[in-house]
């Protein structure tokens, strides 16, 4: 059986943050204000693989309320979340997710988030796709206040007997 979730995240973007997006930590002289790295870009993959197996979202299992995850490397919980999937007997099959930046572009650092995701996720490169727009001045994004990511996520699930 196959299987689709959606997610979605959206972070403040504040001075004095690194700018961490799927791994990746691209200069900025902002960066995205969060309980762990706050990278968008993973913590969107993680809910839309989360909603694939119905298993809920990423506030269920890392909350921001327990000190374990403050300053989470995002891409050690998306190996979680992998570790979730593989216990209920489901392998992904492609992800496809979008960040909306400002700036700064992000062009030379896509393929480097995509190969960390691939990576985790033990997908073929071909098998994650990232892509980049901005907000061309419309919103909070086009005004330079925070980042967003959107990302759709396949996943095969173990067949269930009639």
């Amino acid at each position: 059986m196959i299987a689709t979730g959606i997610g979605w995240d959206v972070h403040r973007l504040v001075p004095g943050r690194p700018l961490v997006l799927g791994g990746v930590t691209v200069p900025s002289e902002l960066g995205l204000a969060g309980h762990s790295d706050a990278d968008v870009l993973t913590h969107a993959v993680i809910d839309a693989l989360l909603g694939a197996i119905g298993a809920g979202d990423i506030g269920e299992h890392f909350p921001d309320t327990d000190e374990r995850w403050r300053d989470a490397d995002s891409l050690e919980l998306l190996r979680h979340v992998d570790a979730l999937l593989a216990e209920r007997g489901a392998a992904v099959v492609n992800v496809d997710a979008t960040i909306m930046l400002e700036r700064p572009k992000l062009l030379d650092h896509r393929p480097a988030m995509r190969e960390n995701l691939a990576d985790v996720l033990a997908l073929a490169p071909d098998r994650v796709n990232v892509k980049a727009t901005r907000g061309e001045g419309v919103g909070f994004v086009g005004r330079v206040e925070g980042a967003a990511a959107l990302a759709i996520a396949t996943v095969e699930l173990p067949g269930v007997a009639a």
